[in-house]
């Protein structure tokens, strides 16, 4: 109990968390309204330069909606991460916290160079 008070008093950690949901909500949000204005049905989902001609392979919506749920388990795997080694070291849970961040920001970059190429 001792540990959780102190973690959510702690403003560094209670700032990078925040900062994370935002740009992990960001991210999910950025999705799903980049699906709502599209109006194909199969989406480029991966490339691959070492096939050569055929690089692009396509999937469908279900396929582009996993980049929404990845970002939502971004945030609550980091969260679990971060809480956990939080009683072991202060800076290990920022680390931690940081390296979600990252995730997120790419992430977006990557569901969003895949959402140009359709």
């Amino acid at each position: 109990m001792k540990i959780a008070k102190s973690y959510f008093r702690d403003h560094i950690i209670l700032f990078i968390l925040t900062l994370n949901v935002f740009i992990g909500l960001l991210s999910a949000v950025i999705v799903f309204l980049r699906l709502s204005s599209s109006h194909g049905s199969s989406y480029i989902i991966q490339y691959r330069s070492s096939l050569g001609v055929s690089a692009f392979k396509t999937g469908g919506i279900i396929d582009m909606v996993s980049f929404a749920i990845f970002a939502l388990l971004i945030i609550a795997i980091t969260f679990v991460l971060s809480f956990s080694t939080y009683k072991i070291n202060k800076n290990l849970s920022l680390v931690v916290l940081g390296f979600g961040v990252l995730l997120q920001i790419l992430s977006i970059v990557v569901s969003n160079a895949l959402f140009v190429l359709h």
